[in-house]
């Protein structure tokens, strides 16, 4: 179980669990069902399994020659492929039946993020924007939040600012944790920011991604919440963030656990969207 655990990265959920809740919540009005918030976690569960697993799948050959990743459990032989695969889809199953029954709409719309999670980890053997497609891939959960409660295409216009948001965070953050491997990209002819513009400068790139995403922040709260005790969270954000880049040679601190505080941060910013303050 650990060694499954291990494969799919289970703990990066923290990423994208709390802006799945954040895009409910965007769109409620009043408190969502307990019902709906469990499929909803098990469709963010499921999908997060698939991606992860798809991606290790994906990538295998050259994780194998990466000194950094040659230990993960495909490369090390600790897993097969068919294990791999296996436990794809599994959170297949799992993540289209949440779809399912969350209703009908949101189970025609779920191969959408399906179609990203595979195409997006080949993009970096043919363009240095591949870091973008990690970001459109992370977008897709506010956005899914906010279609389990609308169940419609109404507003779109609000529900797309926190999925906005996230395609800027999370490409920023992208680029950061890609220059672990600034030397073996290069080496490899992969396409990466610090492989094609060397690391100090994809850092400026991902420093402008998260002023970007923190603008778009502002204007959700303008628009959506307006309230003085979700202020608080929202200048937490845009400190976090700049945290985020003061300390983006220490990726272990920078990628790791400034990001998982950044999603939790937003999500509370929207919670007070019911506060009477």
């Amino acid at each position: 179980m650990k060694k499954y655990l291990r494969f799919i990265k289970i703990e990066h959920t923290l990423f994208s669990l709390p802006l799945v809740y954040a895009g409910v919540f965007l769109a409620v009005e009043d408190f969502p069902s307990s019902k709906l918030l469990i499929l909803v976690l098990l469709a963010a569960i499921g999908a997060r399994i698939f991606a992860m697993s798809i991606n290790r799948i994906i990538d295998a050959e050259i994780d194998k020659r990466n000194a950094r990743t040659k230990n993960r459990e495909i490369p090390s032989n600790q897993m097969n492929i068919f294990e791999g695969f296996a436990i794809a889809i599994a959170g297949l199953i799992i993540y289209l039946s949440s779809a399912y029954y969350i209703s009908i709409f949101c189970f025609f719309l779920s191969p959408i993020p399906l179609i990203i999670f595979v195409i997006y980890p080949y993009l970096k053997r043919f363009t240095k924007l591949a870091h973008f497609g990690v970001g459109l891939g992370l977008s897709m959960a506010p956005l899914g939040g906010w279609f389990a409660v609308k169940n419609s295409f109404e507003q779109l216009h609000i529900g797309l600012l926190l999925p906005l948001f996230t395609f800027f965070w999370a490409t920023g953050f992208d680029i950061i944790y890609s220059t672990l491997d600034e030397s073996f990209d290069k080496k490899e002819g992969l396409f990466s920011f610090p492989a094609v513009y060397g690391s100090q400068k994809a850092l400026k790139f991902s420093a402008l991604l998260h002023v970007l995403s923190f603008i778009v922040l502002i204007i959700t709260y303008i628009i959506t919440i307006n309230k003085i005790a979700a202020l608080p969270f929202l200048l937490f954000t845009g400190y976090l963030l700049y945290l985020e880049q003061k300390k983006s040679t220490d990726v272990e601190l920078a990628f790791f656990k400034i990001n998982a505080i950044v999603g939790f941060v937003v999500f509370i910013m929207i919670m007070m969207k019911g506060i009477k303050l």
